[in-house]
């Protein structure tokens, strides 16, 4: 095991009071296996994880901070930066409040705050909804939205990374039917660029090999099903290429997911939120993290919502963020200080 000192502290927001955030963060933090790897401290409420606790019947001792340098980080104690006071029994709400709307936006404002002054070296996000954000009166629309703006990130992009399968999106939240239009030259290298530094200065991996995937059935197949393969993707496969990126594309999306399983890529770029997230969400159901690439800090998340349905029943599955918990150490470790952007 690695000595205390030299383990990378990782801060984790609570997410959404009323959904699954409090329980899987506390079964999260039930693995020792985690602390040989960070320094977990939670950014959230003392009230709300001392109900998850007794719900759960966990008997860990709760340490409450101000400043992650003074946690203990020790396996069945909970170091904790106590940012709200909601004295509420949130086993008894269907769905957010003002209140907790609130606090959850600030656990993650707080968290991107001691980030950038270096006070953690990654931050870990537990699920939030829209739903909230607005009833918080937030200009922001998720997370990704936020980290951005607050880190003052111009070009970013929502990586979905397991270990058999990394897909990352063009466009994210729009229509189907907007998505063509949406599609640039200009849009799709940042995003491979995005990738491909990520790649190496997080993932460690020296020299990436980046598929791109294509927009319509069998790539458009020689303009015969559209025209955006040729005219936009592959130009904007042919500047990485020539830049010195290994790009691949633009490719059939039919296959390029199995080849990309099988060891042939690193990552996919893909056009549109279902053509990535549906081959990902096949493999990688239970243990797929979402990481945001492009920030000046290291940010992983669930790749889950807030499952109001299930949540403070006891049941929810917290490998997820266990994953994204060992994402974060892992990024932590390979970081390089200085380079494009991070």
């Amino acid at each position: 095991m690695k000595h205390s000192h030299t383990l990378p502290i990782i801060g984790i927001t609570m997410g959404d009071p009323v959904g699954i955030g409090p329980e899987i963060l506390v079964k999260a933090l039930s693995d020792p296996k985690l602390y040989a790897l960070c320094k977990p401290v939670i950014i959230g409420d003392s009230y709300i994880i001392k109900q998850a606790l007794k719900f759960l019947n966990f008997n860990h001792h709760i340490n409450i901070i101000d400043d992650p340098r003074q946690g203990n980080y020790l396996f069945n104690t909970l170091d904790l930066m106590d940012i709200s006071n909601i004295n509420m029994d949130c086993s008894d709400l269907s769905g957010p409040t003002i209140e907790t709307g609130i606090a959850m936006q600030d656990y993650i404002i707080k968290g991107i705050d001691l980030a950038l002054a270096n006070r953690i070296s990654g931050l870990v996000t537990c699920p939030i909804t829209k739903t909230a954000l607005k009833l918080a009166n937030s200009q922001f629309h998720g997370h990704t939205e936020l980290l951005a703006h607050r880190t003052k990130a111009k070009d970013y992009a929502m990586m979905l990374s397991g270990n058999k399968l990394k897909v990352v999106l063009v466009t994210i939240h729009i229509p189907l039917s907007q998505v063509s239009a949406h599609l640039t030259i200009e849009g799709i290298i940042k995003k491979i660029r995005l990738t491909h530094t990520s790649l190496k200065e997080r993932f460690n991996i020296k020299t990436p090999k980046i598929a791109v995937a294509g927009l319509n059935p069998h790539s458009g197949e020689d303009s015969m099903f559209g025209r955006e393969e040729e005219d936009i993707i592959a130009p904007a496969v042919r500047l990485a290429k020539e830049e010195g990126m290994k790009a691949f594309g633009p490719l059939p999306p039919d296959t390029i997911f199995y080849q990309a399983v099988n060891g042939w890529y690193d990552a996919v770029v893909c056009m549109y939120h279902d053509q990535g997230l549906i081959p990902f969400k096949l493999i990688h159901f239970k243990d797929g993290v979402n990481t945001t690439l492009g920030l000046p800090i290291i940010r992983t998340s669930v790749d889950h919502g807030t499952a109001y349905d299930i949540a403070w029943q006891g049941i929810a599955d917290p490998s997820s963020l266990t994953e994204a918990i060992k994402m974060a150490a892992f990024q932590a470790k390979n970081k390089k200080p200085g380079i494009n952007g991070y």
